[in-house]
């Protein structure tokens, strides 16, 4: 099943197909999910958008705020199938395939961080932000060649950030650097804002 949103007005439910990337959504007519007949939504209220496999949701500065599951956000949050979002009086839910999403989605909590392994995760996962489904993260050679330090130095932060986020050894490493740039934009240690800040 193809990603949508079910938009429950008070006027009726819609769907809206998460084809397009970002998906502004807001009371003006220009918003790619319209809600003009809520007084309680901003003009530009909130987007959504894709890294990779995952969705994430950010308030636009709105008048209201923009609630999920029941809390207001402030920063960017990851959003993961049948979670509700909260615009003026409407709600908006998520619809997928679990198996759609990496598991490592599910991590809850965001380990603490030097300021250099938060950089080493930035550029990551900075080919992520490209938006392709099948997008690798990076190399330890481009992590090294990005951040100018060597690729045994690389090595050693990426040994100690798999453990931060559990992700333990298996027989295919490319696929725990997927699951660790995964688990580092779920947690929220690398947002949207810090990889257009590293182009």
């Amino acid at each position: 099943m193809n990603p949508f949103l079910e938009i429950r007005r008070r006027s009726g439910i819609d769907m809206f197909p998460l084809e397009g990337n970002p998906v502004a959504i807001g009371k003006s007519t220009k918003s790619d999910v319209c809600i003009a007949d809520d007084k309680t939504v901003s003009r530009l209220h909130a987007a959504i958008e894709s890294i990779g496999t995952n969705w994430y949701i950010s308030d636009l500065g709105s008048s209201n705020g923009t609630f999920v599951n029941g809390e207001r956000i402030w920063s960017q949050k990851a959003l993961y199938p049948g979670d509700e979002i909260r615009v003026g009086a409407t709600t908006i839910i998520l619809r997928a395939d679990m198996e759609e999403l990496d598991a490592t989605t599910l991590v809850a909590d965001m380990p603490r961080l030097t300021a250099r392994e938060h950089d080493v995760l930035v550029a990551l996962c900075k080919p992520l932000l490209t938006g392709s489904v099948f997008t690798q993260p990076a190399t330890s050679r481009q992590i090294a060649d990005d951040l100018v330090v060597s690729i045994a130095a690389v090595k050693q932060h990426l040994a100690r950030l798999y453990d931060k986020f559990g992700i333990y050894e298996e027989p295919d490493n490319e696929n725990r650097r997927v699951r660790l740039a995964n688990a580092a934009l779920a947690s929220g240690a690398v947002q949207l804002t810090d990889l257009r800040g590293s182009k």
